[in-house]
């Protein structure tokens, strides 16, 4: 009896850890709506920055690689001593019938980021005056609950929109806005989001909630703020301040109505090795005190506590415990005074920069399925 029952026992286990272990391995992929939403094209430059590679093969990368229909990897980068030193690939050709153009991929959620470094920009070109204003010269949310909020709140997550939208309202999906449609605000663009949805409601108490409604409420205030140099802000951060090699985009929300309002969304596309410029530029900028990099610097010290009891070891964006300007930092398991940058975007869209030792990881993926803690933890770490 005790015997069959030890049997039955083990039987359940195994049933169990497969379920979760099932549970874990899923193929939700991306479409690929850069024509759909296409919004401005920031033209790549002449003086691009040009990697030097001394590279070298890892074990567990190529792992990852032999087996990526199951594993979802499609691009792994990796960067130290000024030179690409691991450079894998196998970018397919169409993503659900849509061809990728020119290798441009998705950032996701790490877009969000990048929006946080155009403010960055915003404010060193004098658009913004700094992290602690007020947002209440824009017409667009008043008489909202962003009405009156202060940039750094919005940057830190903390908008108290979350009654409305984000994560601590909707686990698992930071884009859906309360309603009876339950509808994508990245597609519905911010004018009808703050005209059909919010006039008249009134902050929550202040506290980390991520959703994709308020990085469109910084991104959006900083092209209102630029005005009629808005292309001539990007095109300063990308070309002449990255020096992005290629054609990198940043996408738009369909129109509303009849208006000419034209809503930003943090969607951005660029293909791999500009991915890595762009991180190689926010290194430098920390490392070289730029003006850029004392906003970093400045987002940096105001983090906050994530207090969202996520600790998922297959994405930094779930395995940080602070969140601050729109970018992850203190990762679990490494040393407290470990200073890593976080970029996270779905279906495991990665970008990590060891500030310490002057490293960058890029992953790019179709879905979450990888190694995560072998290939990107645990490379960082070491």
């Amino acid at each position: 009896m005790i015997l069959m029952m030890k049997k039955i026992l083990t039987i359940i286990s195994i049933l169990i850890f497969s379920t979760t272990a099932y549970a874990k391995k899923n193929k939700n992929t991306w479409d690929y709506p850069l024509l759909a939403y296409k919004g401005w094209e920031i033209k790549g430059s002449e003086n691009h920055y040009k990697f030097k590679s001394n590279l070298r093969q890892d074990k567990n990368v190529l792992k990852e690689f032999k087996n990526n229909k199951e594993t979802g990897i499609i691009s792994y980068l990796l960067f130290e001593e000024d030179k690409i030193v691991i450079d894998e690939s196998d970018i397919p050709t169409s993503i659900q019938g849509n061809d990728i153009i020119n290798g441009l991929l998705p950032s996701h959620s790490m877009g969000k980021s990048l929006v946080s470094y155009v403010t960055g920009h915003a404010i060193c070109e004098g658009y913004i005056d700094n992290v602690n204003v007020k947002l209440d010269d824009w017409p667009l949310i008043k008489n909202t609950l962003y009405e009156n909020s202060i940039l750094l709140d919005l940057l830190n997550m903390k908008a108290g929109d979350q009654k409305w939208v984000g994560e601590r309202r909707n686990v698992g999906s930071d884009n859906r806005i309360k309603g009876p449609k339950n509808e994508n605000v990245n597609v519905i663009g911010l004018m009808k989001v703050m005209n059909e949805y919010l006039k008249g409601t009134e902050k929550s108490k202040l506290i980390y909630n991520y959703s994709a409604l308020t990085t469109n409420v910084i991104l959006n205030y900083v092209k209102y703020k630029a005005g009629n140099d808005w292309e001539k802000l990007l095109n300063k951060v990308y070309n002449e301040h990255v020096g992005v090699k290629n054609s990198v985009y940043l996408q738009r929300s369909k129109k509303y109505s009849k208006t000419d309002f034209v809503s930003a969304r943090y969607s951005f596309y660029a293909n791999r090795y500009d991915f890595l410029r762009i991180a190689k530029k926010i290194m430098d900028d920390w490392h070289n005190d730029t003006c850029a990099g004392k906003y970093l610097k400045t987002i940096y010290e105001n983090r906050v506590k994530k207090k969202d009891n996520t600790k998922e070891a297959d994405d930094v964006g779930l395995y940080t415990k602070s969140y601050g300007g729109q970018f992850h930092f203190d990762m679990f398991g490494l040393k407290k005074t470990r200073k890593i940058i976080g970029l996270s975007g779905f279906a495991g869209q990665q970008i990590l920069i060891d500030l310490d030792n002057k490293r960058i990881i890029v992953v790019n993926s179709l879905y979450k399925n990888y190694n995560w803690k072998k290939i990107v933890h645990s490379a960082i770490k070491n």
